[in-house]
């Protein structure tokens, strides 16, 4: 996708300077590379910094303005919005710096290093509500959240809006969701435009991200949402032309209200991440860092891999002479495939139970003897639930498929993250805890870092995947360019990948059953590598695979990672991704449908003579997308690849110790 990134007509701007040391009612805090600075302001009716008055924030990037003055509040219900006429009564700092490991994640250990402020603000008088904001500044971003005491004079935590803003600097370039209502399971396109186009009524899902030119790339998004609303945001027209305001859904139980809860009482992360290019936000892992750490006591059970899947290449013949379906032999079919190709799992999808009465399977449907048959050969069940099911029967599904053996559930439909349903979502992954089951969240909303502290929620769907292939042409290259600097910035996403019958643009027709994709075998190879997901979930029949030898990389690359660097890319245009797993190193490529030639240096390798395996488009792959070629070489830090793709084309490579 070539953008042309015209020369904004907008000034940057000057109303708003940079508040100086010392100044009274400002308190700033840097992060520990001192590039980053969010400093925060009480803002007097004149217009400057006081001892009293609405409380504001700012950022700036290696000493350049970022967003600009921006107000920060709660509006209560039946008060005046708390941060509108506050003192900072206390601000009191302090530095991090730890590293953890986690089950799973796109890197291991993880570092969690930065400097901390908590501002301890209150209205005036002594029946003034108090307010607490605490921050974060760390190399790759900040955030902060609002934190109401337990007090007398707000017992409650009744939430009508959230007045946070995020102000840029200057006109930008936005690579936005638009979502049709808060409704939504955050399958869509991207659309790239100035902030300043955007109408103030569109609702933008998150991540959002940002193009601050001359200063930085930005990705807003939320952290620890927990016991509150999902966020969203609205271009705010009331004080600038590229500002953005928060917007939440409402409480299904008090419509008038979007969070409730008694104090204290804290909201989610507000997170801005910050870079000087895109693909360092990819490597960033300042989501996670900001939950609460691992709760788990025992977690040798959580188990990342590959499984094979039915629903993707609906009712297709097999080369054994029988149609597949929701039965019995389709999964054992499917479990035979799954060990022969080394996967770890086979995910039995919708129709193998009513949506609802999920204790009993269908006639057509042994469960229990594709559990027994899977065992045998190592390989693990999991199962398709609707959500309703499963609020229906949790305790007893739960208990019942730990005795069956089941290893884990697809939990489908929910499409809302008001406050009751982000504290479903928590329930829910704590009570499959309980039973030793994995978590895979279908029609759901974007990630906020869960991971960490329940590591069996693996991954989750909250993307526009390759499953509109069945009946669209809107999964295609351009699309896959967007999402590793889009929605893949909150976390991991299930899109589903491995299509094998791939066609020329001109010959692509969606059909719901056997689809075919757009991109090249090679493209849909490095998605492999790209996307992350400690669960893939492989989406073509067997026989689509069988006897291909480029099949190979997709049994040969793990889900887990050591350790993630971009090494190029341009958001919808295109990208190079390494990924490293002990010694050995995958590298995946992706273009849109503009043919390109890249040469990339592997100076990241240790000290030593490596085997590269290389899977890329061969020479006719414009006019035969499934053409691939496989070389080998060895290669060092001091070599440089080149990399041909065709358009819609990719590239991969596994390098091994010599």
């Amino acid at each position: 996708m070539q953008v042309h990134r015209l020369i904004l007509g907008f000034a940057m701007c000057t109303c708003c300077p940079l508040f100086l040391p010392g100044q009274p009612g400002v308190e700033r805090l840097s992060s520990p590379n001192g590039l980053i600075e969010i400093a925060f302001m009480t803002i007097g009716q004149g217009g400057a910094a006081a001892d009293a008055g609405q409380l504001h924030y700012q950022v700036s990037y290696r000493g350049k303005s970022l967003i600009t003055r921006s107000a920060l509040g709660l509006q209560l219900e039946g008060r005046p919005a708390l941060g509108s006429a506050v003192r900072i009564v206390s601000a009191q700092r302090a530095s991090h710096d730890e590293t953890y490991t986690v089950v799973h994640g796109k890197s291991n250990p993880v570092r969690n290093r930065y400097n901390g402020l908590r501002l301890e603000l209150a209205e005036a008088g002594p029946a003034g509500r108090q307010l607490v904001i605490e921050a974060r500044a760390y190399d790759d971003g900040v955030a902060f959240r609002y934190v109401v005491p337990k007090q007398p004079a707000a017992p409650l935590f009744a939430l009508v809006a959230e007045n946070t803003e995020f102000r840029l600097v200057t006109d930008s370039f936005a690579y936005a969701l638009y979502l049709r209502g808060f409704r939504t399971s955050y399958e869509d396109d991207y659309t790239i435009e100035p902030v300043s186009g955007i109408e103030p009524d569109r609702l933008i899902g998150l991540p959002l991200l940002l193009e601050v030119p001359g200063v930085a790339w930005v990705a807003i998004t939320e952290a620890h949402l927990e016991n509150y609303a999902g966020m969203y945001l609205r271009r705010d027209v009331r004080g600038s032309a590229t500002g953005f305001r928060v917007d939440l859904p409402p409480n299904p139980e008090q419509p008038n209200l979007k969070v409730f809860a008694a104090t204290p009482h804290q909201s989610p992360w507000r997170v801005i991440m910050i870079a000087d290019h895109p693909g360092r936000l990819i490597e960033s892992n300042l989501i996670i860092n900001l939950n609460p750490p691992n709760e788990l006591a025992d977690t040798s059970w959580i188990k990342p891999g590959k499984a094979a899947w039915d629903w993707w290449f609906g009712r297709v013949q097999t080369p054994e002479g029988f149609t597949t379906g929701m039965d019995t032999r389709t999964f054992k079919h499917l479990v035979d495939f799954a060990a022969e190709s080394g996967f770890d799992y086979v995910l039995v999808d919708e129709g193998w139970s009513d949506r609802v009465e999920i204790l009993q399977p269908k006639s057509e449907v042994d469960i229990q003897e594709i559990i027994r048959y899977a065992s045998s050969k190592g390989i693990g069940i999991w199962l398709w639930l609707h959500w309703t099911g499963v609020d229906k029967y949790l305790d007893q599904a739960f208990a019942l498929y730990q005795k069956w053996g089941v290893r884990g559930v697809k939990i489908d439909f929910m499409d809302r993250d008001d406050q009751w349903m982000v504290n479903w979502y928590r329930k829910v992954v704590r009570k499959a805890a309980e039973h030793r089951l994995m978590v895979n969240f279908h029609g759901a909303y974007k990630p906020c870092g869960m991971r960490r502290t329940l590591p069996n929620l693996l991954t989750r769907e909250g993307v526009l995947g390759l499953e509109y292939t069945k009946w669209s042409a809107r999964v295609n290259p351009e699309h896959n360019l967007m999402l590793p600097f889009t929605r893949m910035l909150a976390g991991p996403m299930d899109y589903t990948p491995g299509g094998f019958d791939n066609v020329p643009k001109a010959e692509f027709r969606p059909r719901f059953h056997d689809p075919v994709v757009l991109g090249t075998r090679a493209h849909h190879l490095a998605t492999f590598v790209v996307y992350e997901s400690p669960l893939m979930v492989v989406c073509d029949h067997p026989s689509a695979y069988r006897g291909e030898p480029a099949f190979q990389f997709i049994r040969d690359v793990p889900t887990n990672w050591d350790e993630t660097r971009v090494l190029d890319g341009q958001p919808g245009d295109y990208i190079v991704l390494a990924r490293r797993r002990g010694r050995e190193w995958y590298l995946g490529a992706m273009t849109d449908w503009t043919p390109r030639t890249l040469e990339i240096k592997l100076d990241f390798l240790e000290p030593g003579n490596y085997v590269a395996t290389v899977y890329a488009d061969g020479p006719d792959a414009a006019d035969n997308p499934k053409s691939v070629t496989i070389t080998r070489q060895v290669v060092s830090p001091q070599s440089a690849v080149k990399i041909v793709m065709a358009p819609g084309g990719g590239w991969t490579a596994r390098i091994q110790p010599k």
